[in-house]
């Protein structure tokens, strides 16, 4: 018998459908939620990821702000950017599409966001108040992994949880989420020793190590959740995720397939953290 598939885009539309309605109540008392969605140059997968964003906030009645900056716009010019954002009453949650040019000082852009609108949750503030235990705004593609298990049924208490991959974007924050759920935690990365032998161990398993198939079969425990953050392009120009998916879904319990798994749940916990912004700023 084969792994429950969790279905990230189906989950999303419901998910969708739930902030659709939240923002209609936000709505009637005169707040709809706005999300400023900041590019700066003319990245061509930057563009599409956009029109993916702001087509979700449409879905859901959120009002997309495009905040569209040529590529020679300097720091000191994005930061003014972000700050007549951080200011505009009509904009609850501010995103800053990644990669930024070079010549940009990202962290300086990402640190200059109001946490009360920092809906990535990538500023230091949010990500400290993660650790607290006391998120305003989490980051989303961690949140999505965690909506997907609760809404999947799978156990968290008590289980041991593996995540491959440490980054501040998916890793470590998504440690934090399965602590606060009272998981035991073990986080791997590149200088793991024996990785097999550890994921082996995983009842969860969430794997965003940005490595195409890294995860095969013998790596992961009978009945095992597995959730796949992983995209990758192989040469051919299909998409695969960090997980051997036809091997390994013959031996967990539950996986999400790529695509379609937590890319659209990410998406969606963006809009998510938007109208949750527009919610407590409203009172």
């Amino acid at each position: 018998m084969g792994a429950i598939i969790i279905d990230g885009a189906a989950m999303a539309r419901q998910v969708l459908d739930e902030q659709k309605a939240a923002s209609g109540q936000l709505a009637q008392r005169g707040c709809v939620p706005g999300l400023a969605m900041v590019l700066v140059g003319d990245d061509p997968a930057s563009a599409v990821y956009v029109r993916g964003k702001e087509r979700a906030c449409r879905e859901a009645g959120v009002l997309s702000f495009d905040a569209r900056l040529p590529a020679a716009t300097t720091t000191a010019e994005l930061l003014q950017k972000i700050d007549a954002l951080n200011g505009d009453a009509r904009v609850h949650g501010i995103l800053v599409q990644l990669p930024l040019p070079e010549h940009i000082d990202a962290v300086a852009v990402l640190q200059r966001i109001d946490p009360a609108k920092d809906v990535d949750g990538f500023t230091w503030r949010s990500l400290g108040a993660l650790l607290d235990g006391h998120a305003l705004l989490a980051p989303c593609t961690p949140s999505g992994c965690m909506l997907m298990l609760e809404r999947a049924g799978v156990p968290v208490a008590g289980r041991h949880a593996v995540v491959v991959g440490r980054s501040s974007i998916v890793g470590k924050p998504a440690a934090l989420m399965l602590l606060e759920r009272n998981a035991t935690v073990t986080i791997c990365h590149s200088h793991t020793p024996e990785l097999a032998a550890v994921t082996r161990e995983a009842d969860i398993l969430i794997c965003a190590a940005g490595k195409p198939r890294m995860v095969t079969a013998d790596m992961v425990k009978p009945g095992a959740a597995v959730i796949d953050v992983g995209i990758n392009r192989l040469p051919d120009g299909k998409l695969c995720g960090d997980v051997d998916y036809d091997a390994v879904s013959a031996r967990a319990g539950w996986i999400t397939p790529v695509p379609g798994g937590v890319g659209p749940m990410t998406v969606t916990m963006l809009v998510h953290n938007t109208v949750q912004s527009a919610a407590r700023l409203a009172g």
